[in-house]
């Protein structure tokens, strides 16, 4: 089975909302980089309210009693007739023992994850580590090379990657009956998705680092930029080597108007990877505030010929043509929208409107029931389900 880990973003050209991205998006490289130092200048405490609940990584995958028996009822009497990645799995995925559900609004701990049975991929991979582990077994995190799926939350924007966990033999097995050699992947995607894809082996410090840096976006869309700060200057310390940290941070000196700062540390996240877009394009809202507009063009430039249609482009324009009531081009431009990211729920959610509008209710029925079947957090799933349900009665009638 297969995780997916959703996790906000970064901004990008022609759009004047803040986006930034969180976790998985990492540089596809055959070799590590060079270690890198945390660069202590690019820390401003002075600037935010003092860090109340201090942030301890260990917490990430502390095991705790019921994690504790849970293993010990549901997983020990397993393991005289089949391997301990098999008794793990068995028991964290059937529906008769632990039934987990995705749920992308919260990025949780080990501990976390299994009271609520519930988690986004990030979560449960961090879970199923930590209870690995209490196992005996060693764990491999791997990211998937998949293509990038965006959300949005707000003036927010969130690009989505994968990873998933390898289970490896136990360290201790002179007595077990089972292949020495056996390992198990637990991905929380269906296997179609991830067919054949290529695989980066992470280190735990980015697990960690990724972490830290969904719980910064996740203050963020709740506008505790403090929190949000201490989540962000953790992640970097987690490793320095990933260039999404630097980048959300930078987001926060945009959101507290400190352009300079953001600026530098912008700077670093291009140093880092060079390549990403979504840096950029915050590197180009951060020039225009210091009205540095030649330098702010030159780089929206390289964006829009890198990207001349961003993430949710035709979306947009398909939302302003429902404000003009002009449905039929707004069904157009969510159906182009869609070609790009069939599975998105918010687009399907929209376009339904715009089948509604147009008296297609059948097809306006289906596209509702496809965003609930997509959608992504309990929230969004009561919305849909609801204006489901209003549809359904109002065909009967």
């Amino acid at each position: 089975m297969s995780n997916n880990l959703l996790c906000p973003i970064h901004p990008w050209p022609g759009s004047k909302v803040i986006a930034f991205l969180l976790t998985l998006l990492l540089s596809a490289c055959a070799t590590p980089p060079p270690i890198q130092q945390v660069r202590q200048d690019l820390f401003r405490d002075d600037l935010f309210a003092a860090n109340t609940n201090p942030i301890k990584d260990h917490h990430i995958f502390a095991v705790d009693a019921a994690m504790k028996q849970f293993i010990a009822t549901e997983i020990v009497s397993q393991l005289r007739s089949t391997s301990h990645q098999r008794a793990l799995f068995n028991a964290l995925y059937n529906k008769a023992q632990l039934r987990l559900e995705y749920d992308s609004s919260y990025t949780r701990t080990a501990s976390e994850a299994f009271a609520a049975r519930s988690g986004n991929c990030l979560s449960l991979v961090i879970m199923t580590a930590a209870l690995a582990k209490e196992m005996g077994l060693s764990v491999q995190y791997q990211k998937v090379i998949t293509k990038e799926d965006w959300s949005r939350n707000g003036g927010l924007y969130f690009a989505s990657g994968h990873v998933n966990i390898v289970l490896g033999k136990k360290r201790f097995d002179e007595k077990n009956h089972f292949d020495q050699n056996y390992q198990m992947t637990i991905d929380f995607l269906p296997p179609q998705d991830t067919a054949n894809q290529r695989t980066i082996d992470l280190e735990e410090n980015t697990i960690v680092a990724m972490y830290m840096n969904n719980r910064a976006a996740e203050s963020l869309v709740r506008n505790q930029i403090d929190q949000a700060y201490w989540w962000a200057k953790e992640a970097i310390k987690a490793d320095p080597q990933f260039s999404y940290s630097y980048n959300t941070l930078g987001v926060i000196y945009m959101r507290h108007k400190q352009y300079l700062d953001a600026y530098r540390t912008l700077d670093m996240a291009l140093k880092t990877d060079p390549d990403s877009l979504v840096a950029m394009s915050n590197m180009v809202q951060t020039l225009e505030n210091l009205d540095r507009i030649a330098e702010a063009s030159n780089l929206n430039e390289q964006l829009l010929s890198k990207q001349p249609y961003p993430p949710f482009h035709f979306f947009n324009m398909g939302v302003k043509a429902m404000e003009e009531n002009d449905f039929q081009r707004a069904k157009i431009l969510f159906q182009r929208e869609l070609k790009r990211a069939p599975d998105y729920h918010e687009f399907h959610f929209w376009l339904g409107l715009a089948h509604f509008r147009l008296g297609e209710l059948e097809a306006a029925q289906q596209e509702l029931d496809i965003a609930k079947a997509n959608s992504t957090t309990q929230k969004d799933f009561a919305l849909y389900s609801a204006k489901s349900d209003r549809l359904h009665a109002l065909r009967r009638q």
